[in-house]
């Protein structure tokens, strides 16, 4: 059937290294100008240097691999509510609104990638195994605006009888 729409998450294949889907998708949020191989190689460097910190200094949660911390930083900067606007009346209201995973998923992301990018002076391996190792521990940029997003959702719970 010519001109149909296929989904993305039946086309996308797991990472050749640790055979994680999510990682997969990480990595082509990474990439810039298609350079896939450069992505890769800055994700996985990435990965090499949040298992050196794993081998040096115990994690609290008691991590085993960098796969796991990868993973538990994701879940920590996923957002549960966002705020959406809304025009009611002539007015605009700021509405919280629950978000859904395919939608927390990719703003996890963008936000651990905004936050790596907008620090300069390193190599960006480094700043993303810096950023994915505090989101795991419950710290850093990305989880500062995961929990921006919900005490502005918090402060407008006041709308929230407006969200359908």
């Amino acid at each position: 059937m010519a001109g149909r729409i296929t989904s993305s998450e039946d086309q996308l294949r797991p990472d050749p290294r640790y055979g994680n889907k999510v990682l997969a998708k990480f990595i082509n949020c990474i990439m810039l100008d298609g350079k896939k191989s450069v992505a890769e190689r800055v994700v996985y460097d990435a990965m090499d240097e949040i298992e050196k910190r794993l081998k040096k200094d115990s994690h609290p949660e008691g991590f085993e691999s960098a796969i796991e911390v990868f993973d538990k930083a994701i879940a920590n900067v996923k957002p549960r509510l966002e705020v959406r606007s809304k025009r009611i009346g002539g007015a605009n209201y700021q509405v919280p609104m629950p978000v859904k995973n395919r939608r927390q998923q990719s703003l996890a992301f963008r936000w651990i990638i905004q936050a790596c990018r907008k620090e300069r002076g390193r190599q960006m391996h480094h700043r993303i195994a810096d950023e994915l190792y505090a989101a795991s521990k419950g710290d850093g940029k990305a989880m500062a605006t995961r929990e921006q997003t919900h005490r502005m959702a918090e402060a407008n719970k006041a709308f929230s009888h407006f969200a359908y």
